[in-house]
């Protein structure tokens, strides 16, 4: 499509009438007067469906591309913000040194698990030694700000076992272990980067 103003835009047509033109680009759509075209080109249906191959793969890319995410730092830990299956908020320290993702057992009740009909099947053994029952459960979703890991590995505390008072739970190696990562200290950034 070229405008009168000189620039052009490749896309798809998806809708269009006597005075408007509405074309998809990829990331979504844009509609334009026909007083602003100065020409319509359209493609053949293999280019067309060139495009969307185009389109889809730059997807993938984005979708795998490094993102950067703020964290704040409160005693030396490294807290994030998460989502977990869309529907708890909750703060973690990032601890590679757990193999699941732990959570207080606070965070039960906003995932909708009623834990007085819970029974133990885990035990883990906390930082300074001591040992808590703990309830294995996979998240179908764990976001920090826009990166996503589905079926997570995770287990919840049966008893009050205090991780910290800022945290509810630890964002361990279940999560991680589908990113390459780096923590930025100086720019406060937690750097995730799918893997391929």
């Amino acid at each position: 499509m070229y405008l009168k103003n000189g620039r052009t835009l490749e896309g798809i047509i998806k809708r269009e009438d006597a005075g408007l033109v509405e074309l998809e680009v990829g990331f979504g759509t844009i509609t334009f007067e026909k007083s602003q075209l100065k020409e319509i080109r359209r493609s053949t249906p293999q280019e067309a469906k060139a495009i969307k191959r185009d389109w889809e793969k730059k997807k993938v890319e984005l979708e795998r591309a490094p993102k950067s995410i703020g964290f704040s730092s409160r005693q030396d830990a490294i807290v994030v913000g998460a989502r977990l299956n869309n529907r708890a908020d909750c703060l973690l320290i990032l601890d590679t040194g757990a193999s699941v993702t732990v959570l207080q057992k606070n965070i039960a009740a906003g995932l909708g698990i009623d834990l007085e009909r819970v029974k133990p099947d885990a035990k883990l053994t906390l930082a300074d030694g001591r040992q808590v029952n703990a309830k294995r459960i996979i998240l179908d979703s764990v976001q920090v700000e826009n990166v996503e890991a589905k079926n997570v590995e995770a287990a919840i505390m049966l008893e009050e076992a205090g991780v910290t008072d800022f945290s509810d739970g630890l964002l361990g190696m279940s999560f991680l272990k589908n990113f390459k990562f780096q923590v930025d200290h100086q720019q406060g950034k937690l750097i995730l980067e799918q893997y391929q």
